[in-house]
């Protein structure tokens, strides 16, 4: 085989075999409701949300894009904080032992515990969706940064202080560059909590958002309707999952060479 037709074959299995998987995990979903006699109130089949899908779409598309917006938002302030955080704890001995704690302690606490007071500290508008979803995006974040910061090769330090690189240039060439792939692994895994954190917040005191469509339909027995606002939810975050990645792939051709 040559290394085009293995590029070309590797390229199609690469979109083929998510939607195979798709399909079998619709087909068990749909079998299981037949051959148990599972009502549609309890566990709706593939069918009853598409149906209620297409019953009110603008609806559901509303509400989806107040969860993407706080999403986002949210993953963009924790990726404005949490990366100077973690260089700071790169470069400071004291600060990581004055900061880790803090920060382990804060990931330990039940977000959903957090929820009803962000609401009573910021209101009932978007700010506490946001704050929550920088609370769970945060320290994934924070952790694949120093991480990766601290995983440069002593040697290649060494090799630029011998050429008399100054300290940007070897944060800037050597560090930042070598911490990358680590960082955008963070970042993938940040993304996907972000998207749970946005439906915890709007769980509490929330007027709009796929995580208030949930709790309204779970309110009115309509187990399709929030069915589909769960497909939603796992189409937003495979989308912002799949847009990190091909950036990753844009900006770091050199790092997927090399794997």
């Amino acid at each position: 085989m040559t290394k085009r037709s293995w590029l070309t074959h590797s390229r199609a299995a690469a979109v083929l075999l998510p939607l195979v998987g798709l399909v079998l995990a619709l087909g068990l979903w749909w079998l299981a409701t037949i051959v148990f006699s599972i009502e549609a109130y309890l566990l709706p089949n593939p069918g009853d949300v598409i149906a209620a899908f297409l019953a009110q779409p603008a609806y559901l598309l509303e509400h989806t894009w107040v969860s993407l917006v706080e999403t986002v938002e949210g993953f963009l302030l924790s990726i404005v904080i949490g990366v100077p955080v973690a260089l700071l704890i790169v470069r400071s001995v004291v600060v990581e032992r004055l900061l880790y704690p803090l920060l382990l302690a804060v990931n330990a606490i039940p977000k959903v515990a957090i929820a009803p007071l962000l609401v009573v500290w910021f209101g009932f508008g978007q700010a506490p969706k946001v704050l929550m979803v920088l609370l769970v995006a945060f320290f994934p974040i924070v952790i694949s940064t120093a991480s990766g910061m601290k995983s440069t090769p002593v040697e290649l330090v060494e090799l630029l202080k011998s050429l008399n690189a100054s300290k940007s240039q070897e944060f800037f060439k050597l560090r930042l560059r070598y911490a990358m792939p680590q960082i955008f692994t963070g970042l993938k895994v940040a993304i996907s909590l972000a998207v749970i954190g946005s439906v915890i917040a709007e769980f509490v005191g929330a007027t709009s958002g796929l995580g208030y469509v949930i709790t309204q339909s779970g309110a009115n027995a309509d187990t399709a309707l929030a069915f589909a606002a769960m497909t939603m939810l796992s189409i937003v975050a495979i989308v912002l999952f799949y847009l990190l990645v091909l950036l990753e792939h844009l900006l770091l051709p050199w790092a997927r060479e090399t794997r």
